[in-house]
């Protein structure tokens, strides 16, 4: 079984004030939070974490908001991320270059929290529920280089090899295949593998890791999991 996953939500904004708001609602509600202060910070921490949702300011301090949803939507590993706009800014011009830009949803400043939460929850009615559909029935096996995975027959393939993995080992593996090329901290992948209400140390992800690299990383010549430092961990996504 595909575990539950927690959405992330990049904050992208430079009134601190505002961000240290948006972070308390969003996070009572489950959300995952990153933030940036500015635009080229923005997409750098998109490039790595690959939110579900970009909520986005227009006035930020280097770039302007209509430049930073052109570059992630025009990003091939970024294009398909739900981008709303919150912004003062209120003329019909400015929502329809929004829009244009590529931007999921306009939302005007000063706003209502209980709008601004029931609009993230439409954004991912529409994205994130048809991701996670995508899981099940239909994407029961997965191939990458030399590794093959049956999800329902809970069998691992490496060079005509059986490899026999732990429960944990083969959640995790199951869960970087999934979003192969996605990178997850220590902390989302307790969430999402081990679950909310796990007490594992988060430094307990790395054992798993070290041998579930140990066990399916045979050919010295082929690097499946790769350590991104200081962000988590990735499935290498150089599909066969």
């Amino acid at each position: 079984m595909i575990p539950e996953i927690k959405a992330n939500i990049l904050i992208v904004d430079d009134e601190s004030d505002l961000v240290e708001l948006l972070k308390y609602n969003l996070a009572k509600e489950g959300y995952n939070i990153e933030f940036a202060f500015n635009g080229f910070d923005g997409i750098k921490i998109a490039e790595v974490v690959k939110p579900d949702l970009i909520i986005l300011d227009l006035m930020l301090p280097d770039i302007n908001g209509y430049e930073v949803c052109k570059r992630i939507k025009q990003n091939k590993y970024l294009s398909l991320i739900p981008v709303m706009f919150l912004s003062a800014k209120q003329e019909e011009v400015d929502k329809v270059l929004g829009f244009e830009a590529g931007a999921e949803d306009y939302m005007i400043k000063p706003f209502s929290i209980n709008e601004l939460l029931a609009r993230i929850r439409a954004i991912f009615k529409r994205t994130l529920s048809q991701k996670v559909n995508t899981l099940t029935p239909a994407s029961q096996e997965f191939k990458f280089k030399n590794i093959s995975v049956n999800v329902t027959k809970h069998s691992v393939i490496v060079k005509s090899r059986e490899i026999k993995l732990s429960p944990i080992e083969f959640k995790i593996l199951i869960f970087l295949m999934t979003y192969a090329g996605d990178v997850f901290s220590r902390e989302k992948l307790l969430d999402n593998v081990w679950g909310n209400n796990s007490f594992v140390e988060p430094r307990t992800v790395d054992v798993h890791i070290r041998r579930l690299r140990s066990n399916i990383e045979i050919d010295e010549s082929i690097k499946f999991i790769e350590t991104i430092r200081g962000a988590g961990y990735k499935f290498i996504d150089e599909e066969i």
